[in-house]
């Protein structure tokens, strides 16, 4: 693929059309995150955002005047019709599979937002049928590139934690239902996926859960033991408001010292062992890039392009998504015998 020219992109659940600018991308899904796809590859100079799909007509008409692309109500009809360089896919939590796999088979790289899917087979089949494309295969895990968590990375991948000893992820919100797991699947998977960015792949888990408002599973408390020896805890509910300040947090503990992150992109800290004088990170009064949580995914964005362009790997294969479903399963499976459980380690 040449650097120079405009990746042409597709949105499905929002999406674009042709504008002579380059890449062409097309998105799929309208929904309130599905607007930052939209957002994001309207405005880039080096993207020609060539369509929209969605369900409904009149609204996927109205979002695709509004970021000047064209819109359309079949996926088949759209990669026809607009030959695009990357779908990206923004769809309803338990609705990616058979859209997911309509783009894998047509053979086209693709961006899909968590959860991967809810169901460990068409998660596989997912993957063997990219795999047998070689086809470029991304998913969204965007806390990666909130500013707080580079700086936990690059502490630990120098070593001034030390050996890692204990790591732990609190996340409360508010979510839907319609799965008893909806919670564990479709929003902890951010911290799966956080843990074993930092932290090395997760061995085992101990679960308990609990439906206190008959909405499901809405509120868990896992212990985890990683390859590495450490272990760690994951605290996730949606019995919970996200207008709580300290709504994330994030602890990393080691022989050489602790890191702690503050709600995702608000604050970070670090204090090397024994010291009561720490270091902390807070954006700056001009720095409105790292202070919002949004604007993680332009960096993740940028770093996709780049990648497709290259012919790379994408910075985070869709296998990230399925490692995180692996873990969810190992939990359920946890609660629901009573017994610790070995997380799988295929993919």
């Amino acid at each position: 693929m040449s650097q120079d020219k405009n990746l042409k992109v597709a949105l499905i659940g929002a999406g674009g059309s042709s504008n002579g600018r380059g890449l062409s991308a097309g998105f799929t899904g309208a929904g309130s995150w599905g607007l930052q796809h939209a957002r994001i590859f309207s405005t880039r100079p080096d993207v020609d955002f060539c369509a929209i799909v969605g369900r409904d007509a009149k609204r996927t008409e109205e979002k695709a005047r509004e970021y000047g692309t064209r819109p359309y109500t079949s996926i088949t009809e759209m990669l026809e019709k607009e030959s695009p360089d990357l779908v990206s896919l923004c769809l309803p939590n338990q609705g990616h599979f058979a859209a997911t796999l309509e783009i894998i088979q047509a053979g086209v790289p693709l961006l899909v937002e968590k959860p991967l899917v809810f169901d460990l087979k068409e998660a596989d089949i997912l993957l063997n049928e990219a795999a047998k494309r070689n086809l470029f295969f991304a998913i969204n895990f965007n806390h990666r590139y909130a500013k707080p968590v580079e700086l936990a990375y690059e502490a630990i991948r120098s070593g001034r934690l030390g050996d890692l000893t204990f790591f732990s992820w609190r996340f409360g919100g508010e979510g839907g239902a319609g799965h008893p797991h909806a919670n564990l699947i479709e929003t902890q998977c951010h911290g799966f996926d956080m843990l074993e960015h930092l932290c090395g792949p997760i061995e085992s888990v101990m679960a308990e859960m609990t439906d206190k408002t008959g909405g499901g599973y809405r509120t868990m408390s896992l212990a985890l033991r990683f390859t590495s020896g450490a272990v760690g805890s994951l605290i996730g509910t949606y019995d919970s408001s996200y207008a709580y300040p300290d709504t994330h947090r994030i602890e990393i503990d080691g022989t050489r010292g602790r890191a702690v992150i503050h709600d995702t992109v608000k604050r970070y800290t670090f204090h090397s062992a024994g010291n009561e004088i720490g270091e902390s990170w807070e954006a700056g009064y001009f720095n409105d890039v790292d202070r919002e949580f949004h604007r993680t995914f332009d960096k993740h964005v940028d770093g996709l392009l780049d990648a497709l362009r290259k012919g790379e790997a994408p910075p985070i294969h869709a296998e990230s998504g399925y490692r995180a479903l692996l873990i969810a399963d190992a939990a359920i499976q946890s609660f629901e015998s009573g017994k610790r459980v070995k997380v799988s380690s295929a993919l």
